[in-house]
């Protein structure tokens, strides 16, 4: 399933609302949002139960803010609309699915 581009605070809750979900605040500029990107779409092809997610912090600000994301990429995994965990940073894919793995219950 190909990742998600969300546009509105409106889209964003209604997407984190059901289910699991992945969304990646990032922003175009940034290099380390660059080089994450290929691994989220590789590991979105890997698990077909999540929703892969991507909320640009620069055209979403208050989306960032609600869940105080200060730098960027930052990840979190929702499900049902509520945070399972997150992290910050860039990941190698190996880890990346850890950290799926770990926080899906």
């Amino acid at each position: 399933m190909p990742v998600k581009n969300i546009e509105t605070k409106d889209e964003f809750l209604n997407v984190i609302d059901s289910g699991y979900v992945l969304v990646d605040f990032y922003a175009v500029w940034c290099g380390p949002c660059k080089m994450l990107s290929p691994i989220i779409e590789k590991i979105s092809l890997k698990f077909n139960d999540i929703i892969f997610a991507k909320v640009d912090v620069d055209q979403l600000s208050e989306v960032a803010q609600m869940f105080l994301v200060q730098s960027i990429p930052t990840i979190y995994l929702f499900k049902d609309g509520k945070p399972l965990g997150h992290f910050t940073g860039f990941l190698p894919e190996s880890e990346f699915v850890n950290f799926i793995n770990k926080n899906k219950r």
